[in-house]
């Protein structure tokens, strides 16, 4: 079921309450402005994808960002996989991790200008439910983004942390 929002044919789905183990990432961090995003985003991808395969390693998740602290004029901001085991550091390339633990949930269907208003969704959802928020939410991207693609096609999963 899905919650059409206001901005332009996106939808939510409906926010739910999951349980997760920790899991392995390879990642690229960075300090970035919100109008460097796009590049950033670019340039760690196609890093971590030379990294990984040269180093044989599985991906076992589709593209993720992980946010450190709120937006503002920068993002603190990790963009990695979930691999089959840890990476070694080459070329900005880390070794990360997604934390286990209750995760709130909900899929967000449309661009990602409006990305923005889902978190909100969520963190409200969590608020009215009594779970804290707890620090490092994160977005899946589960649909590649390619420069042709209509937007209202993408779908992100974003991933709130509840602190304990």
């Amino acid at each position: 079921m899905s919650s059409h929002g206001s901005a332009g044919g996106t939808s939510t789905s409906k926010p739910e309450l999951v349980n997760l183990a920790p899991a392995t990432t390879a990642i690229v961090r960075g300090v970035v402005s919100m109008a460097g995003l796009r590049d950033f985003y670019d340039a760690s991808f196609s890093t971590l994808a030379q990294t990984i395969s040269a180093q044989r390693i599985t991906m076992l998740s589709p593209a993720f960002g992980l946010h450190h602290g709120s937006p503002g004029e920068t993002l603190d901001l990790e963009v990695g996989f979930v691999t089959d085991r840890a990476v070694q550091p080459e070329a900005g390339v880390m070794v990360g991790s997604l934390p286990g633990g209750r995760v709130a949930r909900l899929t967000h269907f449309g661009s990602f200008d409006v990305l923005e208003s889902s978190w909100e969704r969520l963190r409200s959802w969590m608020q009215k439910r009594g779970l804290p928020v707890g620090q490092g939410r994160w977005e899946t991207y589960i649909t590649q983004p390619s420069p042709d693609m209509d937007p209202r096609d993408l779908r992100t999963e974003l991933n709130w942390p509840v602190a304990d």
